[in-house]
């Protein structure tokens, strides 16, 4: 079966079920998108990979790198592989001196991993129809990596925080890193920078 590469467009809360994010992945030169619902630590694993940001203690998924390189195990893709009843399944290709295997793994830590490493995602046309959806022409713009990213905050939460003095900011920024909120810290971040920026 012919791959089809994906990347990241969005990342937000999702929209049908509470507590949980959305992953949209949008086909590499084309009009089609794939919304994945993952949990919050994933999303917070995929935003902290996304941003560049550095924990004060390694998220799983960074362990995850750190014993694959320690190791010399490369991951060279990831491929969304199948669909069954809502749910994708995934799998890691990875290589060694010796040999090339695949690995099964839920989709949110493959992508999780696949941001770190920096290695393409792939699924396969027969997924894209099932649970694909086309963008017209004139639909919304691709999300850059920052708008992707800070559309994990909703519109209320982003009005709280323009509403807060930049001291207000600085100290709710140091609790939600206390707390490992990291899709949080992202959102108050922006806002700090905005601010400093003008």
């Amino acid at each position: 079966m012919k791959k089809i590469e994906l990347e990241i467009v969005a990342l937000s809360h999702s929209i049908t079920q509470t507590h949980s994010y959305a992953v949209v992945l949008g086909e590499v030169n084309g009009l089609r998108r794939l919304p994945i619902v993952i949990g919050g630590f994933e999303a917070q694993a995929i935003a902290v990979a996304l941003e560049k940001m550095n924990p004060s203690r390694p998220l799983t998924h960074d362990l995850m790198k750190n014993f694959l390189v320690a190791f010399n195990i490369e991951l060279h893709e990831i491929i969304i592989s199948d669909l069954q009843e809502g749910i994708f399944f995934s799998k890691l290709i990875c290589s060694s001196e010796h040999d090339t295997v695949e690995i099964d793994s839920r989709t949110s830590d493959a992508i999780a991993l696949a941001v770190r490493f920096g290695c393409p995602i792939y699924t396969y046309e027969n997924i894209l129809e099932m649970a694909g959806i086309v963008m017209d022409e004139k639909g919304e713009p691709k999300a850059t990596r920052e708008e992707a990213v800070g559309a994990t905050t909703t519109e209320s939460n982003r009005d709280d925080l323009k509403t807060m003095s930049l001291e207000e900011l600085h100290h709710l920024l140091n609790e939600v890193l206390e707390n490992e909120d990291y899709i949080r810290a992202i959102a108050i971040r922006d806002e700090i920078n905005s601010r400093t920026n003008r």
